[in-house]
């Protein structure tokens, strides 16, 4: 069953449960109910279907067009207008019939006129139940609308900083192949455009196909083993299906590019292994690679891709993931586990 399903079914059954409460606490009891002839439950049933009617007007047009609008006197206005017609309204559907004590004639005793007064305790504390409950429930949408566009916003800048990032990274290695006249520099300006196809088509999207995403890390693996040749090791393991499985997008890339940036040098013993484990629910990216000598410029030693992935991780799988950082005289080693979508 789909959420909005879910919700409309949720909405139905408290409906009919709130509805209900009359004529279960009837006085005659449930099975001698009658609406036509129980007057006083049939105007409880009325005011009822009237405070939820109140409850539904408040919550879809009276607090977003009124209230949050800042036209608090009208609101005011038409808040005191919906309570008297729910008092009001039941009255004259189900008139009040009042007792009737011996020695006196058709119309009402003296000492019982209040029967004709509405019921006003009664039905204020239903309408400011209805009132408060509305309320609240509108607030709280517009609290969480206002986190989500927040939430946009900060994704928006975010992705805005990753393109510009894996386009330098990937442009630098293309060069370092025009430079050494490398065959292989055709080849990776291909393994490039299909990498910005993938940036420029996926990447603004909040979950993309998994398959997808571990395509665009085998791209990126076999562009930095044509760049390096033999002087780097690499070890790339898939396992599990991917299948039906959705990912935020390039939010495994930095911890495999940082492997290539801080692992590799032509002079010493560059591994890396780079594992993929997948499971029905989840997934989880091991990283490790030595630690060797290299010289970073300033850009990449300030680290942004793995700053970007942590703000992302926070707003993307907030308490759905775990991500380790460990480090040693050899090796850098991580371990990022998501929840899949």
């Amino acid at each position: 069953m789909s959420g909005k399903a879910r919700l409309i079914l949720i909405h139905v059954l408290a409906c009919a449960a709130f509805l209900s409460l009359p004529i279960l606490l009837a006085p005659e009891g449930f099975g001698t109910f009658d609406l036509f002839r129980d007057n006083n439950t049939s105007r409880d049933l009325f005011g009822y279907l009237l405070t939820l009617l109140f409850f539904y007007l408040n919550y879809l047009l009276f607090i977003p067009r009124l209230y949050f609008a800042r036209k608090y006197l009208l609101f005011f206005f038409i808040m005191l207008g919906c309570f008297a017609l729910i008092v009001w309204l039941p009255n004259v559907v189900a008139p009040i019939r009042p007792p009737q004590r011996p020695g006196f004639g058709p119309g009402p005793p003296p000492g019982v006129l209040f029967h004709f007064a509405p019921d006003i305790s009664h039905n204020l504390l239903r309408f400011c139940l209805a009132f408060f409950i509305s309320m609240l429930l509108r607030t709280n949408d517009r609290w969480r609308q206002s986190q989500r566009e927040k939430m946009s916003a900060e994704l928006s800048f975010l992705r805005a900083q990753i393109n510009p990032h894996f386009l330098f990274n990937t442009l630098n290695s293309i060069y370092a192949l025009a430079i050494e006249k490398s065959d292989n520099a055709p080849e990776a300006v291909v393994r490039l455009s299909g990498m910005m196809r993938y940036i420029t088509g996926e990447a603004s999207r909040d979950f993309v196909p998994l398959e997808k995403e571990l395509d665009y890390i085998r791209n990126y693996i076999e562009l930095q083993q044509i760049r390096f040749g033999n002087t780097v090791r690499v070890e790339y393991v898939v396992e599990g299906g991917a299948q039906g499985k959705k990912i935020s997008p390039l939010i495994l890339i930095p911890f495999v590019e940082n492997a290539f940036k801080y692992g590799v040098n032509p002079e010493e013993n560059s591994d890396i292994r780079i594992a993929v484990r997948i499971t029905e629910h989840s997934l989880a990216l091991e990283v490790t690679n030595n630690k060797v000598h290299v010289r970073a410029d300033r850009e990449e030693a300030s680290g942004l891709g793995i700053a970007n992935t942590r703000d992302r991780l926070e707003l993307l799988y907030p308490g759905k993931y775990a991500l380790t950082i460990k480090e040693d005289e050899q090796q850098f080693f991580v371990l990022l586990t998501l929840h899949l979508a």
